[in-house]
């Protein structure tokens, strides 16, 4: 999604908490130059709270999502894109959870590389408290 500069936003700082590994692990690099382009697309701060290696399981909003995904899914056979995205986005709870889902038909290339330039060019402040997992990437226009 591409933020139009006509936008008005009033949150000043978006946070993310996930995991540390896959493609978005502490030590991805391109994970970091993306954070930093959203971050610069939105003019906003954004802070990324990573789990510890190990620890997915914490992550409270995928066991709520997925258990009932899976719940309402059980049994039918997941025979095309469409049937899995339609299962997914039917996802409901009575206490409220609703699941948004679309396919995505972007094209991703595979084995881009960062260089270190383009790495040290994230706007990245480190957290007192592991600042490994736990940092904030702010938009150029807004360094301290």
């Amino acid at each position: 999604m591409r933020w139009e500069k006509t936008c008005i936003l009033y949150a000043t700082e978006l946070t993310i908490t996930v995991d540390c590994g896959g493609s978005n692990g502490n030590r991805r690099r391109l994970w970091k130059t993306e954070m930093q382009k959203l971050a610069d697309e939105t003019g906003m701060s954004i802070h990324v709270l990573h789990y510890p290696p190990g620890t997915s399981k914490w992550n409270k909003i995928e066991h709520r999502m997925f258990s009932f995904i899976s719940k309402n899914w059980r049994g039918k056979p997941l025979v095309s894109l469409e049937v899995i995205v339609n299962l997914i986005s039917s996802t409901t709870t009575n206490t409220g959870l609703k699941i948004n889902c679309s396919v995505d038909s972007a094209s991703y290339p595979t084995g881009k590389k960062v260089t270190d330039e383009e790495l040290n060019n994230v706007n990245l402040l480190r957290d007192k408290y592991h600042g490994d997992w736990n940092y904030r990437i702010l938009p150029h226009e807004c360094e301290q």
